[in-house]
This record gives C-alpha cells, sequence and structure tokens, in this order.
C-alpha cells in the first residue's frame, strides 16, 4: 500500500488536511520555542535592572546587556550546523531533537538558579546553545520529509509548523515574561524549562508516528535499505536521485540559490531581532506604558481575549490531534495533555492578578507577544495564499519582508521624532510599537517560513541537514550583527536622535529588497524547475 504521506500508517491521520506527525513535531516545536522566547524576553530587561530595585536585576548598561544578547541569541543559530551535521553522519534527526531537548532543559534548570551565583547563569546560557544546536536543524528536517512532493503543499506544511514555533513564542513570551517582571526572574527563566522537558516527553513517546525519518543509518539497515527508505519517505525515484548526481550544475546552481537566500536572510533578522534588545529597551524607557481607567480596563479586556482566543485555537488542534493518535501514542498525549492543563491554570491565574490589580502597567516584555500573536492570526491566511494562484516567486516573497521590516522601522523613526537627542526616558504613545511589530510579523511570514521550505526543497538529500545548518548560521551572523548594533543605541540617540537609530534599520532592509527584486529572474533560472 502506498502511503500519501512519510511516516508510518497512523500519520497517514490528517489533522487540517496534514499528517498527525507534523503535529507532534509542532507541539514539540511550540515548548521548545516556548522555552527560548521566554527567556530571550528577560534576558535584556533582567540584565540592566538595578540591584536595588525590589526585583534585582545585574544592573549591567545597556550596551553590555545588548552585546551579549546578541552572542547569545547568534550562538544558538551557530551550533546547528555542527548538530545537523551530527545527526545526518551519526545520531539520526530524533535522537537528536531528544538529546537537544534534555540538554536546553538542563540549561533552564540552571538560570532558574542565577540568584546563588553568575556561574550557574552563564552555565544556563551554555546548555541552551547547544541543545539548540541539536535541536533545531534536526525537527526543520523532519518537517520536510513527512511529503513526497516538493510543492506548495510542502510550503503550507512548513507555514504551520511556523505557527507552532509562534504559539509557543507567544505563550512563552506572555508568562515567561510576566512571572519575571511582576514575580521574580528565576521564577520565569525556571518556568521555560519545565515546558522545555513535558515538549521532549510528548516526542519520545510518539517518535514511532514518524515510520523510518529521522533514524540513524545504522538502525535503518544496510545501505540498499537506505536509499531506497530515503526516496521512499522525500518523494523520489531512484532514477531522479542518480540524475540529480549526475547533473552537478544543477546541484551547484540550487546551492547558489540557497547561498543567496542565506545572504539576504542576514538583513532582514538583523533588524527584525532588535525585538529582544533595542525594542525592548524602546519600550521599557521611552513608551508611556502606565495605563488609568478606560484604557487600563481595555488593556486588561484586550489582553484576556489575546491570550484566551490563541489557547482555545491551539488546544482545538491538541484534540484534533489526540482523536488521532491517542488511540496508539496514548503516553504522548497524556504528557502534552497535563503540560495544556498546567498553562491553563497559569493562564487564568493571570490574567485573574491583573484584574485585581489597582495599578495597571503594561509589561515591557508584553510588547514581543504581538508579533507571535499576529503570526497566529494570519499565518494560516498566508499558508493559502501560497496555495493559490497569488503564490509569487521564493525571491518576490523575501523582498516583500525585507521591504515590511524597514516600513516597521519607519514607523518607530517617526514615533521617535519628538524624544530629545539623548534622552534617557520619554512617554511616547505604545501603537508605535503595535504598527511596528505588525509590519515585522508581515514580513517575517514572507521570509522564515518560505526559506525554511526553500532550503528543504533546494538541497540534495544527503545535504539535507548540513544546508539547514548552514541557514541558521546566517541567523548567527544576523543576531551578532544585532546585537552590535543595538548596542550603539546610547551614542547614536546622544549625537544624532533616536529617531535617526531606527532609520539605520528602515533603510538597509528596503535596498536589500531592491537588490532581491533585481536578483529575482536569475534565481529562478538557478532553481531550475523548483517552485
Amino acid at each position: 500500500m502506498e502511503f500519501k504521506f512519510g511516516g508510518s500508517e497512523i500519520n497517514q491521520r490528517t489533522v487540517l488536511g496534514h499528517p498527525s506527525g507534523l503535529f507532534v513535531l509542532f507541539f514539540t516545536e511550540m515548548w521548545e520555542r516556548f522555552s527560548y522566547y521566554g527567556m530571550r524576553a528577560l534576558l535584556v530587561l533582567f540584565l540592566v535592572t538595578t540591584m536595588l530595585d525590589e526585583n534585582a536585576g545585574w544592573g549591567w548598561d545597556r550596551a553590555d546587556a545588548l552585546v551579549l544578547y546578541g552572542w547569545y541569541t547568534g550562538l544558538v543559530y551557530l551550533t546547528p550546523i555542527i548538530g545537523g551535521f551530527i545527526a545526518d553522519k551519526f545520531m539520526g534527526y530524533r535522537k537528536a531533537v531528544i538529546l537537544g531537548a534534555f540538554i536546553m532543559t538542563l540549561g533552564h534548570a540552571s538560570m532558574a538558579l542565577e540568584g546563588m551565583t553568575s556561574m550557574f547563569f552563564y552555565a544556563g546560557l551554555s546548555f541552551l546553545i547547544i541543545g539548540n544546536g541539536l535541536f533545531k536543524p534536526n525537527i526543520s528536517s523532519m518537517v520536510g520529509q513527512l511529503y513526497k512532493t516538493q510543492g506548495k503543499e510542502k510550503d503550507a506544511g512548513y507555514t504551520i509548523f511556523y505557527m507552532g514555533i509562534n504559539a509557543g513564542a507567544f505563550l512563552g513570551i506572555l508568562l515567561c515574561g510576566y512571572i519575571g517582571e511582576n514575580i521574580g526572574w528565576h521564577y520565569g527563566f525556571g518556568l521555560a524549562g519545565i515546558f522545555m522537558f513535558f515538549g521532549m516527553l510528548q516526542f519520545y513517546f510518539a517518535q514511532k508516528i514518524f515510520g523510518k525519518i529521522g533514524l540513524t543509518p545504522k538502525q535503518l539497515g544496510d545501505f540498499d535499505d537506505v536509499v531506497e527508505d530515503s526516496i521512499e519517505e522525500i518523494g523520489d525515484t531512484i532514477e531522479e536521485v542518480k540524475d540529480e548526481a549526475e547533473n552537478s550544475k544543477v546541484v551547484r546552481d540550487r546551492l547558489i540559490v540557497i547561498g543567496i537566500f542565506s545572504l539576504f536572510v542576514i538583513f532582514f533578522w538583523w533588524a527584525f531581532e532588535q525585538a529582544g534588545g533595542s525594542m525592548t529597551i524602546f519600550a521599557a524607557d521611552y513608551t508611556d506604558r502606565a495605563l488609568v481607567g478606560d484604557a487600563a480596563l481595555t488593556f486588561k479586556i484586550v489582553n484576556t481575549i489575546i491570550t484566551v482566543v490563541p489557547m482555545l485555537v491551539i488546544t482545538w488542534v491538541l484534540m484534533m490531534l489526540f482523536k488521532q493518535t491517542y488511540g496508539k501514542y496514548s503516553l504522548s498525549n497524556i504528557f502534552l495533555g497535563i503540560s495544556f492543563v498546567i498553562i491553563w491554570g497559569i493562564v487564568i491565574w493571570m490574567l485573574n492578578r491583573d484584574f485585581q490589580a489597582e495599578k495597571t502597567e503594561v509589561p515591557a516584555s508584553w510588547f514581543s507577544v504581538l508579533n507571535s500573536l499576529f503570526i497566529i492570526l494570519f499565518a494560516p491566511v498566508f499558508s493559502k495564499i501560497w496555495q493559490s494562484k497569488y503564490n509569487p516567486s521564493g525571491p518576490v516573497k523575501f523582498a516583500i519582508g525585507l521591504f515590511l521590516v524597514g516600513l516597521g522601522f519607519a514607523v518607530l523613526a517617526y514615533g521617535a521624532t519628538g524624544i530629545p537627542d539623548g534622552a534617557k526616558t520619554a512617554s511616547v504613545s505604545l501603537m508605535f510599537l503595535v504598527f511596528a511589530y505588525f509590519f515585522h510579523t508581515m514580513g517575517e511570514l514572507c521570509v522564515s517560513p518560505v526559506g525554511l521550505s526553500y532550503v528543504s526543497k533546494l538541497a540534495p538529500i544527503k545535504l539535507v541537514g548540513l544546508m539547514f545548518g548552514v541557514w541558521f548560521t546566517a541567523n548567527f551572523f544576523a543576531n551578532l550583527l544585532g546585537g552590535f548594533t543595538g548596542s550603539f543605541i546610547d551614542p547614536i540617540s546622544e549625537e544624532y536622535g533616536l529617531s535617526t537609530f531606527f532609520l539605520i534599520f528602515t533603510i538597509i532592509p528596503i535596498a536589500a529588497a531592491i537588490i532581491m527584486m533585481l536578483l529575482n529572474p536569475m534565481m529562478k533560472r538557478k532553481m531550475h524547475g523548483i517552485e
């Protein structure tokens, strides 16, 4: 019997038109992103908070905090090139995902002990960097192998997967950020690790749904079986694989396209990743977050809606997965169910605490939630567009994404025009950040899930994991450069104004968008039929 999707017979059961295994990966990635973005939302705020504050931080200056932020967010994208290679050659994707998740759990546990000694804090960051290297490229590779076609269906699958990424980011920023800022930094760091552990368990006990996807060569059998099984999982015929090996020009051209995408994605993430750095500082020190009267009530109601509605949507997806897989993978579903019971309890506690509070101040970390919220709301829309006749080419999507991220910073540059040069605080409207995050998110939907899909489609079979590592290495340079550029927020704003600082992130991405549009015809030719 020929299966429509890769993986086991159970994986042929669909959820929202996609294989059930996609949603096992969806929830595993969701909890990993919960842990990463939850910690990311707190890192700079914790470092710059004075040691005299009631919720004491380390009292670092902005420049040092943003440089450490750049190194951390950069290194978590550098280690995947090593993790992808290890999985391709030795461990297989599944073992790499499980080991990476376990190491990251240890990292969050260590960071929860930051109050005892700084050694735990730095050890925790190191564990997170190493664990992410094993986890990130290999779970993305497994998504691609669920599909036997290389076209629109796979693009849509990666967009759904990307929705899972941002569901985790949404919950992590919202809950870890709230608890870290209002209860204690170490509680926020620790909470992130709890759900990383649950994500690991639900993946471990459901991994047989993937059939032979993600196994090591030794587990698959002899060499001939490896070739045949790989062909079956990815949907290529033996003849196509031989032709690809013989036609080195096609392979070379497609690798060049991956290289161009990887280069231009640096400009996107360099700007976009200011979200956890200079944009967080803008939210904390330059935005009017104190609300009273009707404004405070409106925020509480809106915050409740944007928290509960996505939770209901994700829970609905969870129930559909339960329906398809509980009979075969009950233990995995039980761990996943327990994690959702806990998360619902925390959400209800947080919202009740907010309504009981006399004063309403929007947490500085809250604005990062908007990115994930907009992803959850608009990812299905973009998924449908990519499957329709209005689906543009990959380079055009990239150009649109770069333009939109620049437009978002143009909004912030305009909002900062009234702030005096060198001012350390101000009270501009929070709506500037809301609109900036909206444009950034629309740009992200044009770049990130599309990039993941194109790497999967363009890379030779035996280099898929390595090419994902290369893709994430581009993110390393973007985050590192973003952190260093962000560290100049004070000297630039003192001499030229904060508006000029944000204009830097407006002009460069838009210039990159224009160049990408010019490269579109050449890149389409070098894809050799990949759409």
